[in-house]
């Protein structure tokens, strides 16, 4: 029997922050695609669309006009998933039945406009602009962090990731309960750092720097990776390589590298089919305990807690081929073919130079 090598055949990854595994199937990369193939979106949008909703100046459909802002500009979502008025359930068997149970939740739901300039996406906003969209970050996790116990920020990007408008923007959605996967990444977490005295994520971080099997850019504070267990073709985690709990808890040093990383990190992946890369991009970080429960948070209890950004881009072979998590993905496990060491050197081969600047000065 021939030797087994990760590259050829195939094998089950385990990843530690959800207890699930991940088959790796590397030899089904070489069959012929005959699904299903994206219409590829190309058109050139202007600075700024009298059309758009989210532009400056415009009115969006809720009948509100945006102020004339620029740089990152946030507003309540005029169709908010969560509302901060919700009833109080009474006492009833759906609190306690185990078959069919279901609670209240209350929350708020805001978007986060990147840039006034609807034809810029991050890898290419300066870094200056990034830096401004992620102080914007840290002021919402500041004020809703003393209300809510969890705060999303998010970005989908791209019309063929669920996205309903080309404005650069992105989301954040605060809730007053810990949803299902921080819940789940909140122990798996916790269990690791009680049995190892150390982050789970700092020490990965630290044996991802070593290997750099699986590392596509990093700078003095930050390091980005296509995870040993990731499932997505192309799926990054992003990474601070000293302890940090949560995004608020960033110096100035850390938030000016995190701008340059992110600046990287994007390009590359718009760099590796030559298109504005779609992806769901978000960040996890130390859940807080809000004022309103009287209850102060220590940095102790945030010991076992690593903030990190999961990027999860569903392009598979090309900017028209996307991967389908559908079958053995639903049924079963996730399964992919290419390994996340090939794709890691795919996306580090790329230049940090976006490929619309080629040739242009600067």
């Amino acid at each position: 029997m021939s030797q087994f090598k990760p590259n050829n055949h195939p094998h089950r990854r385990y990843n530690p922050l959800t207890q699930e595994w991940v088959l790796v199937s590397p030899q089904r990369a070489k069959r012929p695609w005959q699904g299903r193939v994206e219409p590829l979106d190309e058109q050139t949008l202007p600075a700024h669309d009298p059309n758009c909703y989210l532009c400056a100046g415009n009115t969006r459909v809720s009948g509100e006009r945006n102020p004339a802002y620029q740089g990152p500009y946030v507003f309540k979502n005029d169709f908010a998933a969560l509302m901060d008025d919700v009833p109080t359930y009474e006492q009833t068997d759906s609190q306690t039945d185990n078959l069919f149970r279901s609670e209240c939740v209350a929350g708020t739901s805001r978007v986060i406009c990147f840039s006034e300039q609807h034809n810029r996406t991050l890898p290419e906003l300066g870094e200056e602009s990034i830096a401004a969209v992620i102080e914007v970050w840290c002021q919402q996790y500041r004020e809703l962090g003393q209300r809510f116990p969890w705060v999303q920020v998010f970005e989908n990007k791209g019309a063929i990731n669920g996205c309903s408008n080309p404005h650069p923007h992105g989301q954040l959605w605060a809730c007053s309960t810990l949803p299902t996967l921080p819940a789940c990444e909140d122990r798996t977490q916790r269990d690791y750092f009680e049995n190892h005295q150390q982050s789970m994520l700092l020490a990965y971080a630290q044996r991802e720097c070593e290997a750099q099997q699986r590392v596509i850019c990093q700078n003095d504070n930050w390091v980005a990776v296509v995870p040993y267990w990731a499932s997505w073709p192309f799926e990054t985690l992003l990474l601070p390589i000293a302890a940090v709990a949560q995004m608020t808890d960033l110096d100035g040093a850390q938030k000016a590298s995190l701008a340059s990383i992110l600046k990287v990190l994007t390009t590359k992946y718009d760099n590796l089919f030559q298109t504005s890369f779609p992806y769901s991009m978000g960040w996890h970080g130390a859940p807080f305990v809000p004022n309103n429960n009287h209850i102060k948070s220590t940095k102790g209890d945030q010991r076992h807690w690593q903030l990190h950004a999961h990027f999860y881009p569903p392009l598979l072979r090309s900017a028209t081929v996307r991967k389908f998590m559908v079958g053995y993905e639903m049924l079963c496990e996730a399964q992919r073919d290419l390994t996340p060491e090939e794709a890691a050197e795919r996306l580090r081969s790329l230049p940090d130079r976006h490929y619309k600047s080629v040739g242009k000065p600067g």
